[in-house]
């Protein structure tokens, strides 16, 4: 769908306003794979991984290990030995849970160190393609490593306020 509207976008671009506007696109992906920052900044992310990965292997062999011992006496345990052991199992089945998500869930610390670390190389890319963008007269930048997305754009061309105005009239 995106391509589609970049497509459509190229092609009014491409029309008779192609003289007066100027489109242009980076590969970002390609930059922070450059950058000697972004390198370090990628390489103190790898550091901490490498580090949760080989916690949490070791908590799944710690667990794995329990179980065979669980699975090779239960049948010569007691009732109340086995409730025991099948429920300190759950209770280690739910912490290596906890940690995977604690680290790598949605909101876990990876999510916050690659913002933490990353957003001062992000902050300087956008703020060098700004620079170029209007040292070099472009009205929009699209990156086209991933998905396309619209980087920078002229704020002449914001129609906001024009759209907002007419919507609130709308109908009347």
């Amino acid at each position: 769908m995106k391509r589609v509207v970049l497509a459509a976008l190229l092609l009014l671009a491409g029309g008779a306003a192609s003289a007066q506007m100027k489109i242009g696109h980076i590969n970002s992906e390609a930059i922070m794979q450059t950058l000697p920052e972004a390198i370090d900044a990628q390489k103190s992310l790898d550091g901490f991984v490498t580090q949760w990965e080989g916690e949490l292997q070791k908590m799944q062999a710690d667990w794995k290990k329990k179980f065979d011992e669980y699975d090779k006496k239960k049948l010569i345990l007691t009732e109340q030995n086995r409730a025991e052991i099948e429920r300190d199992l759950r209770q280690s089945d739910q912490a290596i849970t906890e940690f995977r998500t604690k680290k790598f869930g949605q909101n876990g610390e990876l999510f916050q160190k690659q913002n933490e670390v990353m957003k001062p190389v992000q902050n300087k890319l956008f703020k060098v393609l700004e620079e170029v963008a209007k040292e070099d007269g472009y009205d929009y930048v699209f990156d086209k490593s991933g998905e396309i997305l619209l980087l920078y754009s002229n704020d002449k061309h914001d129609l906001t306020r024009k759209v907002l105005q007419r919507m609130q009239t709308f109908g009347k």
